[in-house]
């Protein structure tokens, strides 16, 4: 059985994302990253390796083909004087020192280079330059560049499927918890997660989760024996009050005195009922009945002036009247105390369908389901809040939906839908 109530967000619930998922999108945006940046880190650190050799080569090169010139007025292979191709800032230097300037210009198979350049003389006198090439190393560079590039895409590749893996272990074992509380919230006292292994906060969660279980357990069965004891030691003062009653003689004082104790003893079979659906005492007898039939003979039993609807042929339903009288009752008496006229019941096919046009479900019954002694709102009349509650454990008994909702132009709506 489960209870559907109407959500706010019912309509705006979004897909979910695996957690495995984010884990693994995460591991691998951070490895990116690490690896673009360790990328683009190498590739700026040997680009300027390669530029400060060439810059320091050239302008050794020149050192040496200024001495030779000035000693015999000859060039080493690859000085120049004046070249045409010389960098503009490397043409007119201020004095005589060595200077160098960087040429992203390519031509062919020469550049980019990098220029070092000197005055011969005295102003004026021509200024000898030495070009160094470095496409060569730049290529290295780009293979360099190409090397890392693929070797990144296939560390990856590698360390997605370990990453996806890693945290699918980890996402079974949090659905695990999850799972073992879904259970202990839908009413299973006895789920449990279990040892788990590791000692991480997984564990702690886990072991968190069962010490809550077993704490609710004990709770809860000290409520339900408390609950059991109490209305069963009112049932033998309550059965003398009711027979006292009989001796009384007629009026309206007895009137009133034995409407009052059939609402007490109405009570205290309502707390031995949910005792015993509490305890598991409860088996449902089945039997292939006309589900309309049922349904009548419940509304018939209520005495409550409510309109019924059964649909034509429908086919018989295996379930225990007793049961679905009982529930099919409970709704009806709900309506009617606190909801409003006129009210209608529906069977089509095996949904029953309890419908008032008062207040409405309170939204507090809506979001946590019915609770025993607890009516919701003020204006939906008095009541000890049994009715909803036995209800929902003889559906849950019979293994049926029930469904609390409210109408969008007024009215509590109840829809008990049977198991094929």
């Amino acid at each position: 059985m489960r209870l559907l109530p109407r959500s706010p967000a019912a309509g705006t619930s979004r897909r979910r994302v695996p957690l495995r998922w984010k884990i693994a999108a995460l591991a691998s945006a951070t490895a990116f990253l690490v690896v673009a940046a360790v990328g683009v880190l190498v590739h700026v650190w040997t680009a300027q390796d390669i530029r400060s050799r060439a810059e320091a080569q050239a302008s050794n090169s020149v050192l040496t083909a200024m001495d030779v010139y000035r000693r015999t007025g000859a060039l080493t292979d690859g000085a120049a004087l004046d070249p045409a191709d010389l960098p503009r800032v490397l043409r007119q230097p201020s004095d005589g020192d060595r200077h160098t300037a960087h040429d992203p210009s390519v031509e062919g198979n020469v550049g980019p280079s990098v220029w070092a350049a000197q005055r011969t003389g005295g102003p004026g006198s021509p200024v000898l330059a030495y070009r160094i090439n470095t496409s060569s190393e730049l290529h290295t560079l780009f293979r360099l560049d190409v090397t890392m590039a693929v070797a990144s895409l296939v560390v990856l590749a590698a360390a997605t499927p370990l990453t996806v893996y890693g945290a699918g272990l980890l996402a079974r074992r949090l659905r695990r918890v999850s799972e073992t509380a879904g259970r202990i919230s839908a009413g299973d006292l006895d789920a449990r997660t279990g040892p788990t292994r590791g000692g991480d906060e997984v564990a702690d969660i886990a072991a968190t989760v069962d010490l809550m279980a077993d704490s609710l357990a004990r709770r809860l069965r000290t409520e339900r024996r408390f609950t059991a004891d109490v209305a069963h030691e009112l049932r033998t003062p309550v059965g003398g009050l009711l027979a006292t009653a009989d001796l009384l003689p007629p009026g309206e004082t007895e009137d009133l005195l034995r409407a009052r104790v059939r609402d007490l003893r109405g009570l205290v079979e309502d707390l031995l009922e949910i005792s015993r659906l509490d305890a598991g005492a409860e088996l449902p007898v089945r039997a292939r009945v006309p589900l309309g039939a049922v349904v009548a003979e419940a509304v018939a039993r209520t005495g409550l002036d409510t309109a019924l609807a059964v649909g034509q042929g429908e086919p018989p339903v295996e379930t225990d009247p007793r049961r679905l009288e009982r529930i099919v009752g409970n709704l009806v008496a709900n309506a009617h105390r606190h909801g409003g006229a006129p009210v209608r019941v529906t069977v089509d096919g095996r949904t029953v369908v309890v419908r008032d046009h008062g207040p409405g479900f309170p939204p507090d019954l809506l979001r946590h389901g019915p609770r025993r002694f607890h009516t919701g709102a003020a204006e939906r009349g008095s009541g000890h809040g049994l009715g909803l509650t036995i209800a929902l454990g003889q559906a849950r008994l019979l293994g049926a939906e029930l469904r609390l909702d409210n109408a969008a132009d007024g009215g509590a709506i109840a829809t008990l839908r049977l198991p094929a």
